[in-house]
């Protein structure tokens, strides 16, 4: 009994470690679509974001604004087949600065710059907070966020919805 326990609390902290220097990746080509506005990724791919479903599918958007105007209303697009947050495996957005793919929970966002994406006033996403500090600075944004900020009212009036 005691074998089986040392090995399941070492696999458990081993797991642990794993997810927590998980690393993401964009796998999108010249022909890849976004979800929401059909625009293709590549044509501005500092603003991409994507989704994996619990069954490994990916979806990208053409921006942080468009992941999350999706994983507001999920039911919108039945092709996902993703009914609750528990469908998602990944939430995936693109640091701004270094043009690398991060945990979208994790990262920091920046309201009210004068940076646009394809989607229009959007809020670009940074891994380190003072990337997003120096970004504000530099391009007049109002706010950092963090993900937990970004609520659906928000997302709708960043698309003249409101």
């Amino acid at each position: 009994m005691k074998k089986y326990l040392v090995f399941t609390l070492s696999s458990l902290i081993a797991a642990s470690i794993l997810s927590a220097n998980e690393t993401y990746s964009m796998n999108f080509d010249k022909e890849t679509v976004s979800l929401i506005r059909k625009i293709k990724v590549y044509k501005d791919p500092a603003w991409t974001a994507k989704i994996v479903t619990k069954e490994n599918k990916e979806f990208y958007f053409i921006s942080p604004k468009s992941l999350m105007e999706y994983y507001y209303n999920p039911a919108k697009w039945p092709e996902t087949n993703v009914h609750k947050e528990e469908d998602l495996k990944a939430l995936v957005v693109t640091d701004y600065k270094t043009m690398k793919p991060i945990d979208a929970k994790k990262a920091f966002y920046v309201y009210g710059s004068h940076k646009v994406s394809l989607a229009g006033d959007d809020i670009p996403a940074f891994a380190q907070l003072d990337d997003a500090k120096k970004f504000m600075d530099e391009n007049h944004g109002r706010r950092i966020l963090k993900f937990s900020d970004l609520k659906e009212a928000l997302i709708e009036l960043l698309n003249g919805d409101i």
